[in-house]
């Protein structure tokens, strides 16, 4: 089955870390352009970093610095590390992949539309 599972979510307190997972399986994260996007209650889809095939990143203003993804091939998967944690940073964070899919019905739309394939999110929860 082609999807990508996202886990590693949950509760920390502002200036802790989590890192995130993003599995793929039914196809190669080495030959496909993903990203991270994150929606927070009663707020838009965001990007929070993008990583193309050959590996170039790219990450949201509000990240940079703090957060770094990273390929594991060994276990066709990607990671989010996060640190450094505020309360802003509550949300939930998906993980999404453009390729030959057909349209589907993502919980991001609008300039997020090409991305096909999506996860079903992982919540992440900062108190301060």
């Amino acid at each position: 089955e082609v999807q990508v599972r996202e886990s590693g979510g949950g509760s920390v307190q502002a200036g802790g870390s989590l890192t995130l997972s993003c599995i793929a399986s039914g196809f190669s994260f080495a030959d496909s352009y993903m990203g991270w996007y994150r929606r927070a209650p009663g707020s838009k889809c965001e990007m929070v970093s993008t990583l193309t095939k050959d590996g170039t990143t790219e990450y949201g203003d509000s990240v940079k610095g703090r957060f770094a993804v990273s390929r594991d091939r060994a276990n066709n998967a990607v990671h989010l590390q996060m640190a450094s944690l505020k309360p802003e940073d509550t949300a939930v964070y998906y993980c999404a992949v453009d390729g030959d899919w057909p349209p589907s019905n993502p919980p991001c739309g609008g300039r997020y539309s090409f991305l096909e394939l999506w996860g079903q999110g992982t919540e992440v929860t900062v108190s301060s």
